[in-house]
């Protein structure tokens, strides 16, 4: 598997997380460093973000969670480094009632479609985003979206431990970027 950015969500997804969790076993996995994650700016996450991808030594695959989905729909425009893909867990919607007010800079999101393979997972029972706005999402960037049943947040509340399920559509992704990139070459 190719060199992975991790981009947890508000807060940075604390010792229980699966993001966190997969870190920790994983070399290749390595996380991005905005400047505050608990009052996140949207120009400061972007610019963290590019530095990460900066830093890859090939095109990595994205794996975000809650707010970074939105982020890296607002990166994808702002930049033209490459990305082998984006795995986007728990999108939410910047219109439910708990999206947190300090994350409004990452409100309206482009609607285009992004420009790298793309997948999302869902949740039946999310708190900050109803099913149909992952599949409204799924379809405007263009991206494969798995429902997983009823997991909340998918989160560390969710108890999901290091989420085997989740690595297991991870490695699969990242497989299929791989056979797509080397089409392209």
């Amino acid at each position: 598997m190719t060199r992975i950015i991790i981009l947890p969500g508000i807060g940075g997804s604390g010792e229980a997380h699966w993001q966190t969790l997969w870190e920790l076993q994983d070399p290749r996995m390595q996380r991005f460093r905005p400047t505050n994650w608990d009052e996140p700016d949207l120009a400061d996450w972007i610019s963290a973000l590019e530095r990460s991808v900066v830093a890859a030594d090939e095109p990595p695959i994205l794996v975000a969670h809650s707010l970074a989905c939105l982020l890296v729909a607002h990166w994808q425009q702002a930049s033209a480094l490459p990305v082998a893909g984006a795995f986007l867990v728990a999108v939410p919607d910047p219109q439910a009632a708990a999206f947190p007010k300090e994350a409004k800079g990452f409100a309206n999101p482009p609607p285009e479609p992004l420009r790298f393979p793309s997948l999302i997972v869902a949740s039946a029972d999310d708190p900050y985003s109803a099913l149909h706005y992952a599949r409204l999402r799924a379809r405007q960037w263009q991206s494969r979206l798995v429902k997983i049943g009823a997991r909340g947040h998918v989160n560390g509340e969710s108890g999901l431990s290091d989420w085997p399920e989740g690595l297991g559509l991870l490695t699969s992704f990242a497989e299929e970027c791989a056979k797509m990139a080397a089409r392209r070459v």
